[in-house]
Order: structure tokens, then C-alpha cells, then sequence
């Protein structure tokens, strides 16, 4: 069974036993799903930002601001009345926040590596959306969107290629002029959405059509340095530098260009 099959098993499980509490899931990424009544209320994974990290990114409010509605709202961790309160944001517009986030974290977690679903009673469940979201078209939209992905001429994984940016963000859009200012090689689709404070779907899907467009490239991953066992007993020495004039010349990090390959299988269009 694939990891997308495993966490579409055991969502569609809470679904028909009306379950209330967390589905944790571990892997990569893995995350929480949490449910009230069968119905997913909030999800939250490390391979995609949260509503928090949305609106601070937007410049809506401040680090400062949500420290202090935080405090004003006894510790909650999602503050919404306070938010709604001060002005901060409208309900509508943090119900549109809390979807896109709840969305996202669902695609990030079945395109990662699924181990173990194990669910978690728990009487008052985290609820970012009160009235939840069905499980079956939470898993519908994850896949669909999998499916739309690798379709796509150069698909990447959103936790797993690294691109470097190539020429000049001239005639960029808004978004695409903060992806190629962070792809400096170091970075995944997954980190640059937490920089940019967008999905990380968005992000992955339009780092995807950068590559095929020739704006980034992915370098290969360097070769793993070899280690050698030291039998007890014998010293350690440390090895002579190379003399510069012997070394071999630096290959350009923008020449080797690879192309991502497919990182699903599909069958049927769901991802395997």
C-alpha cells in the first residue's frame, strides 16, 4: 500500500466512525489531522506553512501583534476573535486563510512518506474551521492536485530538489521575483514557501514551470564523502591539501542542468 493510499484509508476510517481527535501521522513530513465529528477542522504539518505564517507573512499583523493576542486570548493557539476584534482580519477572510493552510497541509503530507496513522482522543479538538471540511473531498483535492502536478514538464518534489536561480528576474512577476531571489541551491519548494509565506503547492507548482522555463535549475545533490572504519590501535593522520596548481578546475554550479524526474506513479489518477 502507498503512503497517499495508507493516510486516505485512515482519514476515510475517521470519516465513517464520526471520530473525534487527531489522526497523527508520521513520516516525511507527516503531521496532525484533527477531527470533530468525522470532519477535518485543522491540519498542521512542518511541510507547509500555517495560517499563522500566512497572515504574519502578509504584513497583516506583526510577530508583536500575535504575541499580544495570544496573551489577550489566554495562550489559544489560533486567536481568531481577538484577530477579528482588532481589526487584524474579517471572518471570512480567515476562513479563506484557514482553508487554503488546511488544504495545503493535506497535499504536503500525502506527497511525503506515510509510515503510521494512529489516532488520538481527545474531547475538544483544535479547530481552525469549526464546521470541518469532509474527508473525502479533503483527499480528493490532495490528489487532484498531486495528479495536476506531475503533469506538469518538469515536476518537482515539494521537500526534495533544490533549485539555483539563472539569469536575471527581469519581467518577473511578484511571486516569481521572490522564488529566484531565495533559490540560491539550498533551498526546497517546501523552504521557499515557509520564506515567502505562500502554500506550498503554489510554490512547488510554480517552481516546476521556472525550471521548465529555464529561470532555476537543479544542480545535482554532491556525492556522499566515503567513511572508512579505523581498526583500534592505529593513529589517525591527517591527510596533506592538494596543491592549488594540481587541483582540478571548478565545474560552474549553473552548467549541470538534470531534470527532475516524476515523483509519483500514477494509476487511475491517484497517485501510488
Amino acid at each position: 500500500m502507498s503512503g497517499y493510499e495508507h493516510l486516505a484509508r485512515a482519514l476515510a476510517a475517521c470519516g465513517r466512525d464520526g471520530f473525534t481527535g487527531e489522526l497523527r501521522v508520521v513520516g516525511s513530513p507527516g503531521g496532525i489531522f484533527h477531527l470533530g465529528d468525522g470532519r477535518v477542522v485543522a491540519a498542521e504539518s512542518p511541510g507547509a506553512p500555517g495560517p499563522e505564517a500566512l497572515l504574519l507573512r502578509s504584513g497583516r499583523v506583526s510577530g508583536e501583534q500575535w504575541a499580544e493576542l495570544v496573551r489577550e486570548s489566554g495562550g489559544s493557539r489560533w486567536p481568531a476573535t481577538a484577530l477579528i476584534a482588532h481589526g487584524y482580519a474579517g471572518a471570512a477572510q480567515l476562513r479563506v486563510v484557514c482553508a487554503m493552510a488546511l488544504h495545503d497541509a493535506a497535499f504536503a503530507i500525502a506527497a511525503g512518506r506515510v509510515e503510521e496513522c494512529e489516532r488520538v482522543v481527545t474531547a475538544e479538538p483544535f479547530a481552525q474551521l469549526p464546521l470541518g471540511e469532509p474527508v473525502s473531498k479533503l483527499m480528493q483535492d490532495a490528489a487532484r492536485r498531486l495528479t495536476a502536478l506531475t503533469a506538469l514538464p518538469h515536476p518537482v518534489h515539494p521537500d526534495r530538489e533544490r533549485p539555483v536561480r539563472v539569469g536575471t528576474e527581469d519581467g518577473l512577476s511578484i511571486l516569481r521575483r521572490e522564488l529566484f531571489t531565495h533559490a540560491d541551491g539550498r533551498c526546497t519548494a517546501r523552504d521557499l514557501a515557509f520564506r515567502v509565506g505562500r502554500g506550498v503547492y503554489i510554490v512547488t507548482v510554480e517552481v516546476s514551470r521556472m525550471l521548465h522555463e529555464g529561470l532555476l535549475v537543479c544542480v545535482e545533490e554532491p556525492d556522499p564523502i566515503p567513511v572508512r572504519v579505523i581498526p583500534d590501535g592505529q593513529a589517525l593522520r591527517q591527510r596533506d591539501p592538494v596543491p592549488m596548481e594540481s587541483a582540478p578546475p571548478r565545474e560552474r554550479a549553473d552548467l549541470p542542468r538534470r531534470k527532475p524526474g516524476n515523483f509519483f506513479r500514477l494509476r487511475n489518477g491517484t497517485p501510488k
